[in-house]
């Protein structure tokens, strides 16, 4: 691809720029967040750019005729689950991130999970949650479970269950989100490994005094604890990279993102889930992973717009 610069840059996207934010998932306000960050970015760097809300019934006439490239800033349903990337391909507009499958795939972590095991890599075990599951059985098998929509992100509709009491009410609270699968507890340490243009960033090791790593812990707490360097051995660290790079390609991601992992207290690491786009707010962990990496936030940004542009239009 050749030194990247904001001229080559604006020479490929035509000098004009769309940031896709908000929408109308349960993450709304979080992209809301990122695609400010992302806006700001482009301004500093001198790449002309315009915010469109998704949830804007005309936003896809809006940027039709108008880009020949965007940068996807959405989280959740509607904007992270292939429905905008798709749109995007019959408009003929390039975007950042992974592709409509890809996308589709990463967002259904129960999906993500078969396919995992169907590979041969490390997942926790799980079973699907329905209104006729038996939750004694379940909890039987899998132990305590941290239970999960399948198709939500930032921990939303999460919560932890070690009774067959505490099981079905989580159930029952996830359950409005759709599918929704309870995941063995591993007790050990969380790590997220951020991939950018098909390397991997330096893992962090994610500290926090809740339950889990919930949503306030991942946007609201200033008590959460990100280390990185993470504490790893440099064989330990690269055995997480290749892990978090073969889950990433596993799916058929592209572009950037981030892998969810966890550590047990033997050392054996699980793959939790992949996210395609990733938050970008001053809680998030991609930036933090690139300034480890030595890219600011303005470099990060650029980098990823870089990484969706063909090699021989840059």
């Amino acid at each position: 691809m050749g030194e990247i610069t904001v001229t080559k840059v604006n020479q490929a996207i035509g000098g004009n720029l769309a940031v896709l934010l908000g929408g109308r998932s349960s993450e709304r306000e979080i992209s809301l967040k990122s695609g400010a960050a992302v806006v700001g970015a482009f301004e500093r760097v001198g790449i002309a750019v315009d915010a469109i809300d998704v949830a804007d019934h005309n936003w896809m006439q809006r940027i039709s005729g108008k880009y020949r490239q965007v940068f996807i800033a959405l989280h959740g349903p509607g904007g992270e689950d292939g429905t905008v990337q798709g749109a995007l391909e019959c408009m003929g507009i390039s975007y950042t991130g992974s592709g409509v499958m890809a996308s589709a795939l990463a967002m259904d972590k129960f999906r993500c999970k078969l396919l995992w095991l169907g590979l041969g890599l490390s997942t926790p075990r799980f079973a699907e949650l329905t209104a006729s599951s038996n939750w004694q059985a379940i909890i039987d098998d899998l132990g305590p479970v941290i239970v999960k929509p399948a198709c939500e992100g930032s921990s939303i509709g999460m919560a932890r269950a070690a009774t067959a009491e505490e099981l079905a009410t989580a159930w029952s609270n996830a359950q409005a989100y759709g599918r929704v699968f309870a995941e063995q507890w591993i007790s050990g340490s969380e790590y997220t490994v951020a991939i950018l243009n098909g390397k991997a960033l330096p893992a962090i090791k994610l500290e926090t005094d809740a339950a889990f790593y919930d949503f306030n812990a991942k946007y609201i707490s200033d008590e959460t604890r990100y280390l990185c360097p993470c504490g790893l051995s440099a064989a330990e660290e690269q055995e997480l990279s290749e892990l978090a790079l073969a889950a990433f390609t596993s799916l058929g991601c592209a572009g950037w993102g981030r892998v969810d992992v966890m550590r047990d207290t033997a050392g054996r690491f699980y793959l939790l889930e992949v996210n395609t786009v990733p938050g970008m707010t001053d809680h998030s962990l991609v930036p933090m992973a690139a300034k480890q990496a030595g890219l600011d936030f303005d470099q990060l940004v650029l980098e990823i717009l870089a990484g969706s542009i063909t090699a021989d239009s840059i």
